[in-house]
């Protein structure tokens, strides 16, 4: 397990005017590979772009770690990505209302979630869909995209890709998701996101691999980055194809997030281009979308003091 203490400031104030002996720590401190290559520092801040806060595995009446978490979402003027598994066990309509509404539902206004597997344990996930109505998509799909500033972002249901063939070359949401792209090319950058994680360490579910095909048609369409729960601990992936080979320059750089209250997972042996790992940390992933690159911080709960910091380019 990483655990690293920080200060908790701007990447654009650790990174940037360092002497050179200094940068060869830079990943240490959690400033991307990409900042140590090129020099390149984090915008400033305060410069109006959209800012999305992310987690998922969230809120369940037997554990308090949402409402720490919860707390990390007030008063931040961003969108929430709740990345799935939001109410246990099952997602009912009780659970929503009891577990979740009093934590995270405070903001659900902002919300824009993805349905988890636990979710379905519901029939067709209807406590999902009906708490958050609109904002979760075609209760037969479950699966959207927005616009978020200069950012073209995708919500996914990975709980297609779990039924044999689900997510095949030519099933509906492939299909979808290769039209969505092809019609957000103007979109210099691209988040998507899924509950279940093409890679992990974890050992409760570890890399699920069903997603592959979403994984192919994103890559190919250059997306930059593809936000993941299901393992309950946070990870992040330097940029790699969808076979888990290192891609610098046109890869996708994976962050799992499933730390949002729940319980925790342990980490097991590291995959390659695991960068930064924890498995004991309540938190949440800030990112900010600026209009050529994406800035990132895991903001843990009161009194934890793991994070993880960094700055990378759009492809």
């Amino acid at each position: 397990m990483t655990n690293w203490p920080m200060i908790e400031a701007g990447i654009g104030r650790i990174c940037p005017g360092f002497a050179v002996v200094v940068a060869m720590t830079m990943l240490v401190l959690g400033c991307g590979s990409e900042n140590v290559r090129s020099g390149e520092a984090a915008p400033a801040r305060g410069d109006g772009s959209p800012v999305i806060v992310a987690a998922g595995d969230i809120a369940s009446c037997a554990s308090s770690g949402d409402e720490a978490t919860a707390r990390l979402l007030a008063g931040r003027d961003a969108a929430i990505l709740a990345l799935g598994d939001e109410a246990y066990e099952r997602g009912s309509a009780r659970e929503f209302g009891q577990c979740y509404d009093p934590t995270w539902g405070q903001f659900k206004a902002s919300t824009h979630p993805i349905p988890g597997n636990h979710e379905y344990r519901t029939e067709g996930a209807q406590g999902y869909f009906d708490y958050f109505g609109g904002a979760a998509g075609d209760p037969s799909r479950g699966y959207y995209s927005y616009d978020l500033g200069g950012w073209h972002v995708v919500a996914l249901n990975s709980n297609d890709c779990m039924e044999a063939g689900g997510c095949s070359v030519l099933s509906r949401q492939v299909r979808w998701l290769k039209a969505d792209l092809s019609s957000s090319e103007a979109a210099r950058c691209t988040l998507a996101y899924m509950h279940h994680p093409r890679f992990s360490s974890g050992e409760e579910h570890g890399s699920t691999p069903e997603v592959g095909h979403l994984w192919d048609v994103l890559y190919a369409a250059g997306v930059d980055v593809v936000l993941s729960a299901h393992e309950h601990n946070y990870e992040r992936f330097a940029p790699q194809d969808p076979d888990g080979r290192a891609d610098p320059e046109r890869g996708i750089r994976e962050f799992v997030v499933g730390t949002g209250g729940k319980s925790h997972y342990e980490i097991g042996r590291t995959l390659p281009n695991s960068q930064v790992h924890n498995d004991d940390t309540y938190g949440v992933l800030r990112l900010t979308l600026y209009p050529k690159s994406y800035g990132w911080r895991f903001v843990p709960v009161e009194g934890q003091t793991f994070t993880d910091v960094g700055h990378a380019r759009c492809h």
